[in-house]
């Protein structure tokens, strides 16, 4: 069809006009996905030297196409926002019909019409809009019926045009030669009765025998049976490639009949329908609402307009109504007869008055008012009453007829019954794929409800409240079941609805209601109700309700474990001034006085937490986050091969996507937030809609390696998607949303490159690339426009410098990068380095970020941190702590108040940018010691400045600290005696040094801090440190008594003997060294062939002079630390020995090994008692019971075994027969252990901290620390008491409580 005159003329009219303005690249993406333009035409047009060159080709070629290409190069100007243009066009738009140009031309075929016609197969109706997607969808399942029967499931809900989509997918010339030669046949089924579908299938065997010779034809068979051979013997004999399609199947009997090993195409709104047939089945679901492109066709059809030029109501009024097709095509039809009233249907959607939204003569559906009433109104009076009280039902949300049973105050058998009558007459919907059966209402019919009863709203709601106390007067349902998660769910919504404060206020403010929600939904849920009905609670008290809610926020992690922790000990560790804890206390005392074990952080004051949220949403590292552009939701993938949306400001789920067949590396959001981005090491890049978490694109060919990074550009004026990935050379692209394959290629880098990122302005795309480069390429036209070499920057380095990512300021004259330990900021002009932040040697910068609002920049570390800079004062502002791996990435939100973190540690943290930024936070190293003297409890440890701290146990404030030492400290002791204090340095020294004076510690404490410093005047503290040297200092004056020098590396323990003259000291350096600290006199006891971590005094005796000593060389040995003689020397063990510890009485002692073994050795003979058998893993700790009658051994795979040291039989696996048995992982490896001093309790450390009942090996309470991996445990000898520091540096002082 050539091209008409007017369209024509109008095109040679404003050619000139044209060949100023446009850009063709762009317009062409458009025209070759209406499949009016080849890809060779593209490349000769593209060949062009210049823009407007391009653009005069593009126009000579268009005046030699068809109308088809005449419409689409308008459209393809209204798209890329050229409306000027577009309305010179407008006029002489050629009168043809939208449907008229298909892409397959054969669908419209003498031989397809004949062919559908005789199967009965509906035409497509007057209005039509094309769905290519899902009529393709469809197609390929078809295909998949070309050699065996079998079924293709149709299913969506009433309206979303099911039937229109299963006729339009058999259209199809080549569909119907291949698959289907035998002919298509359509049968509309509905709602029938047996007689009924008798009838039916009556009518289908005599069309099928008429094509057939006379003698062929029968009686119309008299039963279902006999029809079910009958079509039986039809389809398999005479139409074998025949294709039967079902229409509006509601029931799986009616089905069954059909189950005659044939090819069925089904349409249903029940997907599960095909579950009762036999054969091969494939499935396509139908979105319940079109697009909004899509509804906008149907209104301009009906409306005799060009979608361009509909007014705004259009679009809103397809947004109302969530694209139903229903709702679209009836207020279409009504305005086709009243064209100026779409400001009045639109506000009637809005308003849901439904009954002025009247029928129209030319529409054959009812008004929707009179649709959704008619049933109603034939309904009993007392079952009007029961469906008017379905008004207070959320959307999208089912029920189980228990609900119901106790809103109505009805058996449920009876309400199961009223709600059948209700499917019945299509008022409810039922998903029968639940036991129990789900019950709910679409939108259209709870949004009529609430118009119909809006008066009553208030009062309907406080029904459900009222009804739901008197049945449950003994607190809420726990069961779990669709009941309980109801009434758990909703409750507060019912409350808050039904204007009942006092309430409300006392079910969120009660610690019990927490517990329980928390246990049953989730954390989310729970901190999702105190910002959604903070306006009413913080009427009451809004101290009271941040508290709980930051309660929640900063533990919901902790709260998605399972077991359930105990939520009484987790509300301990909040502040001693919160209602939260006052709750916890008053129920700890409670439980206490019953057997129960609590214990009270007593320092917890002094430790600040500077998250406001902590999620965990995925098992398995995460590798990505993202805030959307507005700032509500964040996107999440990784290890778990999944994709996930959660509110930024509950971390409840709203969508979780099954994404990739591998680890999800990064996720995008468009920057209409309509759109995500995935990609991943199965090597393919996915868009998703993220309404709807449907796939939408994949681009899997042109990528060979995993897919590092994607990012859409900043604005949607011209959207596009980069992505990058581990390829030699084709490692960076370009991906046009419309178009198959990618729309440039960048080359440059012969390396992976790790990450691309647009400039603000979408201009140019920075890459970062293992070759240590940064390269910055033209996003108009793929050329590279500079390169970085980054790795010069490293030029004392030898190691290979890998460029981990980049990132812009927001005016786009930097550009930032991270490699190694530094993050370094160019100019973009000139290329220049304007500055370098180098951190700590130790870690490396795995990401970086921009503050778009500020000049803050935000880097993530491998050694778990998060740190906030300066970029104009070149300052660090924060450590932002918490995290437990490494950190993978940091984003701050579009309007820089907030900033997230992701970790290997699964969880995502989010930090107010305002808190964070001024904060510094000082933090302890695990190694330590520990004095507890009547309440006084005094800690010494290293802080991560590289200072000696001695800490008030009871409050966590700084008694002493030392200067910044040269070598790193590596281990503490002290002692009571005479006044001194050892310190362990890497050099190998041993020293005592002045610090400051005991007046300049004084004038700088409190009167209570001058007590416990008095009563514990004479304090001596020994210091191992790197260098190899020990140091003795006095504390609280902090004057060097002895530095002591001989060992030749790190320093790894050290210990006073109970005289307080000898200090005993272990080393890297496989020696021990017993020291006359005050003379220095020094004995070497030498013989280990490796390093030696530890020493045990054989007695806690004072006249004991004999040490066991044990080395990663699988030996054990005594010595005589008098004498300096070894008393004994075995080889226990074929791996390191990893501890060991001596039974009180002083008869045995134990070992443990990386065999996987424990033994039992008898101190005076040395022979070996029993091998203890059975661990899976390292076993990593030891301890006798006080009785020495029990041994406790903990291993790497997070299991305590009890032994029996008599027989050395097993007595216990802790929780492995119990219904907590996965407690017995305990967070990693276990560490340490303690009994207490009856026998009765252990204590264990490895992840967390956890207290054991010894008889029965059950876990009685686990503390868990803001950070992992303790180390060690201090216990006071009455077990009340316990001291430890987590791998992040918090000191945890934590008392038992009691009555």
């Amino acid at each position: 069809m050539a091209l008409e005159e007017r369209a024509r003329s109008c095109l040679l009219r404003f050619r000139h006009r044209l060949e100023q303005d446009i850009k063709p690249p762009y317009l062409m993406d458009h025209m070759i996905s209406d499949g009016v333009l080849t890809g060779d035409e593209e490349e000769r047009i593209r060949t062009q030297s210049t823009r407007k060159d391009q653009a005069v080709a593009l126009l000579e070629l268009l005046l030699k196409k068809d109308n088809y290409a005449y419409i689409s190069f308008y459209n393809a100007l209204v798209r890329e926002a050229y409306d000027d243009l577009a309305n010179l066009l407008y006029d002489d738009l050629p009168k043809m019909s939208q449907n008229a140009h298909k892409s397959n031309s054969d669908s419209n075929t003498s031989y397809v019409q004949t062919v559908l016609s005789e199967g009965g197969v509906p035409q497509r109706p007057v209005v039509f809009v094309s769905r290519p997607e899902l009529v393709n969808r469809v197609r390929e399942k078809l295909y998949r019926l070309q050699k065996d029967p079998g079924w293709v499931t149709v299913f969506g809900m009433a309206g979303s045009g099911k039937s229109v989509l299963a006729a339009e997918a058999v259209r199809h010339q080549g569909l119907i030669e291949e698959c289907f030669p035998g002919g298509i046949h359509w049968l509309s089924i509905g709602q029938l009765d047996k007689p009924d579908l008798l009838v039916k299938i009556q009518s289908l065997c005599f069309r099928l025998e008429q094509s057939l010779d006379s003698q062929s034809l029968h009686r119309p068979p008299n039963s279902l049976d006999e029809a079910k051979e009958r079509m039986r013997f039809l389809m398999l004999r005479r139409y074998p490639r025949a294709l039967l399609i079902l229409d509006d199947i509601w029931d799986s009997t009616v089905l069954k009949v059909f189950d005659i090993h044939c090819r069925i195409l089904l349409t249903t709104r029940n997907r599960s329908l095909a579950d009762s047939v036999s054969g091969a089945k494939y499935e396509v679901e139908v979105e319940s609402g079109l697009d909004e492109k899509k509804g906008l066709e149907i209104l301009a059809l009906y409306t005799g307009t060009k979608p361009i030029a509909l007014p705004e109501e259009a679009r809103s009024i397809v947004r109302e109504c969530k694209g139903s097709p229903l709702v679209v095509s009836l207020i279409g039809a009504l305005l086709r007869e009243k064209p100026n009233r779409w400001g009045y249907y639109l506000r009637q959607l809005r308003q849901k008055q439904f009954k002025r939204i009247r029928k129209s003569s030319s529409y054959d559906y009812d008004a929707l008012d009179q649709a959704m009433a008619a049933s109603i109104e034939v309904l009993p009076d007392e079952h009007r009453e029961l469906y008017k009280d379905l008004t207070v039902l959320e959307k999208d949300i089912k029920i189980p007829a228990k609900v119901l049973s106790v809103l109505w105050d009805l058996e449920p058998e009876e309400v199961e019954d009223i709600l059948e009558e209700f499917v019945n007459k299509s008022l409810l919907f039922v998903d029968s794929h639940n036991k129990p059966y789900l019950y709910y209402l679409h939108d259209l019919q709870l949004d009529f409800l609430v118009e119909q009863n809006r008066t009553q709203l208030e009062s309907l709601h406080s029904k459900v409240v009222h009804q739901y106390q008197q049945h449950y007067k003994d607190g809420p349902p726990t069961s779990g079941d669709e009941e309980c998660l109801y009434w758990i769910r909703f409750l507060t919504f019912h409350m808050a609805k039904g204007n009942l404060s006092q309430e409300l206020y006392s079910l969120m403010f009660s610690l019990d209601w927490v517990s329980i929600k928390a246990k049953i939904m989730g954390p989310a849920h729970l901190i999702n109700d105190y910002v959604e009905y903070g306006y009413i609670l913080d009427k009451e008290n809004s101290d009271v309700r941040s508290q709980f809610q930051e309660f929640l926020s900063l533990n919901g992690h902790q709260l998605e474990q399972r077991p359930f922790p105990d939520v009484v000990q987790l509300a301990l560790s909040q502040p001693r001034t919160s209602e939260v804890y006052r709750q916890a206390l008053l129920q700890a005392q409670d439980r206490t006085s019953k057997g129960k074990l609590y214990f009270d952080w007593l320092n917890k004051s002094s430790v600040e937490s500077l998250s406001r949220l902590v999620i965990h949403p995925h098992q398995g590292s995460i590798y990505s986050a993202c805030f959307s552009h507005d700032g509500t939701k964040i996107a999440s993938s990784g290890a778990s091969k999944t994709l996930k949306v959660f509110k930024s400001t509950s971390g409840e789920k709203l969508t979780e996507i099954p994404a990739h067949d591998d680890e999800v590396l990064c996720c995008a959001f468009s920057p209409d937030d309509r759109l995500l981005a995935t990609c991943s090491s199965d090597r393919k890049v996915k868009v998703w809609n993220v309404e709807r978490a449907m796939l939408l694109r994949v681009f899997e060919e042109e990528h060979e390696e995993q897919v590092n990074h994607c990012q859409f550009t900043n604005t949607t004026r011209r959207l596009l998607l980069a992505t990058c990935s581990n390829d030699k050379m084709l490692n960076v692209k370009l991906w046009n949303l419309n178009k198959p394959t990618s729309q440039n290629t960048m080359f440059g880098h012969f390396e992976p490159v790790n990450h691309c990122c647009f400039s603000p302005d979408d201009t140019y795309v920075s890459t970062s690339s293992n070759d240590g480069t940064l390269k910055l390429f033209q996003v108009s036209s793929a050329n590279e426009w500079k390169t970085i070499n980054v790795r010069d920057m490293f030029a004392e380095s030898d190691e290979d410098v890998l460029v981990k990512c980049s990132t812009w300021t927001a005016d786009g004259k930097r550009v930032i990068c991270a490699a190694k330990n530094a993050a370094l900021v160019f100019d973009v002009e000139t290329s220049d380095m304007l500055l370098e932040i180098r951190t700590n040697r130790l870690s490396t910068v795995q990401y970086c970020h921009a503050c778009p609002t500020s000049n803050l920049l935000a880097l993530a570390f491998s050694n778990y941190a998060v740190e906030l800079w300066d970029l104009e004062a070149n300052k660090k502002m924060a450590d932002c702590s918490g995290h437990l791996s490494w950190v993978q990435r940091v984003q701050f939100s579009p309007d820089g108040s907030q900033l997230l973190s992701c970790s290997y540690d699964q969880t995502i943290r989010l930090w107010e940018t305002k808190k964070v930024h001024t904060t510094s936070a000082v933090c302890l190293k695990r190694d330590s010691d520990v004095l507890f003297n009547d309440e006084e409890i005094i800690v010494s440890a290293a802080d991560n400045c590289n200072r000696l701290q001695v800490r008030d146990g009871r409050t966590g404030s700084v008694l002493f600290q030392s200067e910044e030492k040269s070598s790193r400290i590596r281990c503490t002791s002290m002692c009571r005696q005479p006044s001194a204090v050892a310190l362990g340095q890497e050099d190998g020294t041993v020293q005592a040094a002045g610090l400051m004076t005991a007046s300049q510690v004084l004038r700088r404490v409190g009167r209570r801090i001058r007590q416990l410093l008095t009563s514990f005047r004479g304090l001596m503290l020994a210091v191992g440190l790197c260098t190899g040297n020990v140091q003795v200092l006095e504390v609280p004056s902090g004057k060097t008594l002895a530095t002591l020098e001989g060992h030749t590396k790190t320093v790894l323990h050290c210990q006073f003997c109970q005289n307080g003259q000898t200090l005993i000291t272990s080393s890297e350096d496989t020696t021990i060294r017993v020291w006359k600290w005050q003379s220095g006199e020094c004995k070497v006891l030498q013989g280990h062939k490796e390093q030696v971590r530890c020493f045990s005094p054989l007695s806690n005796s004072p006249d004991n002079t004999r040490l066991l000593s044990w080395s990663f060389d699988g030996t054990v040995k005594m010595w005589d630390v008098e004498s300096g003689e070894k008393l004994q020397d075995i080889e226990a063990h074929r791996g390191a020995i990893l501890s060991c510890h001596a039974s009180p009485d002083g008869c045995h002692f134990a070992t443990t090994s990386a065999d996987k073994t424990a033994k039992l050795w008898h101190c005076e003979s040395w022979q070996c008692v029993h091998t203890l058998s059975g661990h899976l893993d390292c076993v990593r700790s030891c301890r006798f019971s006080w009785d020495s009658r029990r041994l406790a051994t903990g291993d790497d795979n997070g299991e305590i075994r009890l032994w029996s040291v008599k027989d050395g039989s097993l007595l216990k696996i802790c929780s492995r027969d119990g219904k907590d048995g996965m407690d017995s992982l305990h967070g990693g490896w276990v560490t340490d252990l303690h009994f207490s001093s009856d026998n009765s309790l252990l204590v264990s450390t490895g992840g967390y901290i956890k207290w054991w009942d010894v008889e029965k090996g059950e876990a009685l309470q686990t503390f868990y620390p803001s950070g992992t991996a303790l180390k060690r445990i201090h216990v006071s000898s009455d077990f009340s008491t316990f001291v430890t520091i987590d791998n992040i540096g918090i000191l945890y002082i934590l008392k038992r409580v009691v009555v």
